[in-house]
């Protein structure tokens, strides 16, 4: 995989300096005309040649097999389907798009096109997740009651309150809550269960953008809560963060201690007693979503690239529908 990166903000630098040791090759990156200095200390650190202050350029770079789009939410579909269009494969930030017409539409344009696109949402591709879904839970019973949290207090929080509106809390950007944490609670419930019955979403809102709430899901036979906040909640599990996921079923529970987008160590814990704990967390977050994406790329493997997509779109859908239930309007709404 040839890589080049559309964006210089927070989660490129978080990501790029281990994608060589992934077997991934970053060979441009790419800003915008006010963030030169940007694009090249992104560039110098990722060891890049082509560097751009207009992403068609990128697009254009003959190097480049695969765009990684780490733009603002409401650019993820324009951007995406731009690198579609010039014959790209795309790695897409989550949330794959603002809403739910654009997520379908962006997926019908990789189909028509047949070219690999990935939602960055690393949950469902975590070891642990994949071993709850597949091995623990069966032997819980039926589920009855489950809970995924992700609560943070984001250090955007006190600029929105100072009356300063950065992406993360921008409705004009298709920021929020739901958007941003309440992504990978939604994943990892949908992940599990799939389409729930009914949705609806409980939202503290401040200025028109949701700060932190409740979506409740409803399946047959049980009820599930995904939970996210970034106006409250500690940093990190260890500082004694409340993230985590409990599933509880008729035969014992499954407890998990960190946030979704970690998937950590995990306890089985049955009636009788018999409690396990169980990890096969990898070193780095994103490092098994990355594997994966090389692992379809090199094999060709669009079947299982494009039933991913569907479960993108399926958390698009659910996301698009509490939360305009809720209030929370975009501007990509309106079209």
């Amino acid at each position: 995989m040839k890589l080049g990166i559309v964006g210089t903000g927070m989660i490129a630098h978080l990501v790029g300096p281990h994608l060589a040791d992934w077997g991934v090759s970053v060979v441009a990156v790419a800003g915008t005309p006010t963030t030169p200095d940007q694009v090249n200390e992104l560039a110098d650190k990722l060891g890049a040649a082509g560097r751009y202050t207009d992403y068609h350029d990128l697009l254009a770079d003959s190097e480049v097999d695969t765009v990684y789009v780490a733009v603002p939410n409401f650019l993820h579909y324009q951007v995406s389907e731009d690198a579609i269009l010039a014959g790209k494969d795309v790695v897409c930030e989550k949330p794959l798009a603002s809403n739910e017409r654009e997520a379908a539409k962006i997926a019908d344009i990789a189909r028509e096109h047949k070219r690999f696109l990935w939602e960055a949402i690393v949950t469902t591709r975590q070891p642990n997740f994949t071993l709850i879904r597949d091995e623990l839970l069966p032997r819980i019973g039926t589920v009855k009651i489950a809970v995924v949290n992700y609560s943070q207090y984001s250090s955007r929080y006190d600029a929105f309150r100072a009356g300063e509106v950065l992406p993360a809390f921008d409705p004009a950007k298709a920021g929020g809550a739901i958007m941003d944490l309440g992504i990978y609670t939604l994943s990892f419930t949908l992940g599990l269960f799939g389409e729930p019955v009914k949705a609806n979403y409980v939202a503290n809102i401040e200025r028109g953008i949701d700060t932190s709430g409740v979506a409740v899901l409803s399946y047959d036979g049980h009820v599930a809560l995904a939970i996210c906040a970034k106006d409250c909640g500690s940093f990190g599990h260890a500082a004694g963060a409340p993230s985590g996921a409990l599933i509880e079923g008729t035969e014992g529970y499954i407890k998990m201690d960190t946030p979704p987008n970690v998937c950590g160590a995990v306890t089985l814990r049955l009636n009788d007693g018999t409690e396990t704990i169980y990890d096969k967390a990898l070193p780095v977050n994103w490092q098994g979503e990355f594997l994966e994406f090389q692992r379809q790329q090199n094999a060709g493997d669009l079947d299982e690239c494009y039933r991913q997509l569907e479960e993108s779109v399926l958390v698009s859908r659910v996301q698009n529908t509490i939360r305009r239930e809720a209030g929370i309007i975009f501007p990509s709404d309106e079209v």
